[in-house]
């Protein structure tokens, strides 16, 4: 597990960290992060989009979509 990385969304600051970088490239579709301690899972659609996977609390899809983007860039997938 990384550093703990931040993100501001809707004025509220939130904290996550990619579990198991390591594995992520270009062709990855699925990503678990711990975001503000709690573990969530997080898939990319073949149309790009990121969603939440099920089985965890659910948030609001824009947060996971800038958790996607976010993660997206900083990995450079």
């Amino acid at each position: 597990m990384g550093l703990p990385l931040r993100i501001t969304f809707k004025d509220n600051d939130y904290v996550y960290q990619i579990i198991d970088s390591k594995h992520i490239n270009h062709n990855t579709t699925e990503i678990e992060l711990l975001l503000n301690g709690e573990k969530i899972g997080i898939v990319r659609d073949i149309k790009l989009v990121w969603k939440q996977k099920d089985g965890a609390p659910e948030l609001d899809s824009d947060l996971i979509q800038a958790l996607g983007r976010s993660v997206s860039l900083r990995l450079r997938m």
